[in-house]
This record gives structure tokens, C-alpha cells and sequence, in this order.
């Protein structure tokens, strides 16, 4: 059953906010519970209320929202509002639904919306799609690249390595929360170790043990075991061997 989703607004600008709420006003589902100018703000209406979902700036006077997502450690799904197109957030680590840019579009707003599910008493969010911006750290430096430029996702402790056509990169979020945010139709659980794009395998060949060794399009090997082999090989309408 669908329920209210209790929303908190977080932005320095006073007609930002206002815009935001005349923009929510035909998504009978979402009631603006409080608002905020700032972070430190922003934080007290959090433990006030009971909050389901933040509409939250990037640059404002006295912090970041991006700091304030940091510190709230993924407990809260984000809309991130934004007034520069190139910005881009880790939305595994900070449980980024999306960012919108301003000034704020009605049909990106409720594009937006639509990747929360509503079940029950519970809110789960819809997988990224593949033009999602996400901010990684390559070894000398941050880039902005697409969701779907990802070929592997590699486990390393608590944090994933990723595999793309500009190289490996990082980011700080664990391979099962990432697995949350994937469409299982582009991505496929190999391992513990591995997520991978389906469309990124060049190559599969049985091994000794009657599991695959998978070729991905940057030449990377990926062994995958026999449950998994046969999973993936009915993904693909690979046929029995």
C-alpha cells in the first residue's frame, strides 16, 4: 500500500524552496514536513521528524550538502538540487536517487520521484540508470563518468574497484549496497568478488571445474563458479555445455 512520504527541504534560497513545494504540489504522495537553510539546520529538523526522503542542495553558506550527506552516511534517500549540469555524486555511498539541476523542471522532478518504490511501511529506491553521474577518484584524480561506462566492479575491503574503458577508479561503498542500486538486467552477480555488465563480456569458456571463465571487453579473466555459470548462461540463453 502506497503512503505519505514525509519530505525535508534543505537550500539557502528562500525562492528555491518555494519553487520546490509548488513543483511537489501535484505529487499528492509527498508532504514537505519542514524546511531548512543550511546544514546545521537541516540536521535538527532530521532528528525532529520522521524524514523519508531530502531534497538537499549542494553550495551553501557554512557547509556542503554533500558534507551533510557524508555525515548522514546513507541512512536517508537524496534528491540532490544542484545549479551546475556537470555535477555528479557517489550514489551508492550517499544513497543518491538522483540530482536534479535548477532551475527545476516538472519532468525531471517526477522522473526523479519515480525511483522510489513505495511498499508497505518501506521505501526502496529504483535502480540507477545507465546515464547516472557518479564521481570517482582515479589514482591521480576525480572524473565524472555514466553508470553504464562501468564494465566490473571489483570488492577491495569495504570500498569497490571499478573497471572502465578510462581506467580503474574507486569509490566507498560496499559491492552488496552497490548491488542494490543495479539494474539486473545491465549487471550480474558473478561472485562475492565481482559484479559485471552483461554487455561488457566478450567471451565465456567452461573450465575444468564446470564453471566459466569470462573475457570482458578490457581483457580482464573473471572466473565464475558452477552455480553462478549456470545462472548467468540462462541470462544470456547461452546453450548447455
Amino acid at each position: 500500500m502506497t503512503k505519505m512520504i514525509n519530505a525535508l527541504i534543505i537550500d539557502d534560497e528562500r525562492i528555491a524552496r518555494q519553487e520546490l513545494l509548488r513543483l511537489l504540489e501535484p505529487h499528492t504522495n509527498i508532504e514537505v514536513i519542514a524546511q531548512a537553510q543550511d546544514i546545521d539546520e537541516g540536521l535538527e529538523q532530521i532528528q525532529k521528524h520522521h524524514v523519508d526522503l531530502i531534497f538537499l542542495d549542494i553550495e551553501m553558506p557554512g557547509g556542503t550538502g554533500l558534507q551533510l550527506a557524508q555525515q548522514l552516511q546513507g541512512q536517508y534517500p537524496i534528491i540532490f538540487c544542484t545549479a551546475y549540469d556537470e555535477f555528479a555524486v557517489d550514489a551508492f555511498s550517499l544513497n543518491a536517487i538522483d540530482y536534479l539541476v535548477k532551475p527545476l523542471v516538472p519532468q525531471r522532478l517526477a522522473q526523479s520521484l519515480d525511483r522510489l518504490s513505495v511498499v508497505d511501511q518501506s521505501i526502496s529506491l529504483e535502480p540507477l540508470t545507465d546515464d547516472f553521474k557518479l564521481m570517482v577518484k582515479f589514482p591521480q584524480h576525480m572524473k565524472i563518468i555514466r553508470l553504464g561506462d562501468i564494465i566490473r566492479f571489483e570488492s577491495i575491503g569495504n570500498h569497490a574497484a571499478i573497471c572502465t574503458s578510462q581506467g580503474k577508479a574507486f569509490l566507498h561503498s560496499s559491492l552488496n549496497k552497490i548491488e542494490s542500486r543495479l539494474n539486473e538486467a545491465e549487471y550480474f552477480r558473478a561472485s562475492r568478488a565481482d559484479i559485471l555488465r552483461l554487455d561488457a563480456i566478450e567471451s565465456l569458456e567452461q573450465n575444468i571445474n564446470y564453471g566459466l571463465t569470462v573475457q570482458l571487453t578490457n581483457q580482464d579473466l573473471v572466473e565464475i563458479s558452477r552455480r553462478q555459470a549456470t545462472k548467468l548462461k540462462a541470462m544470456l540463453a547461452f546453450p548447455t555445455i
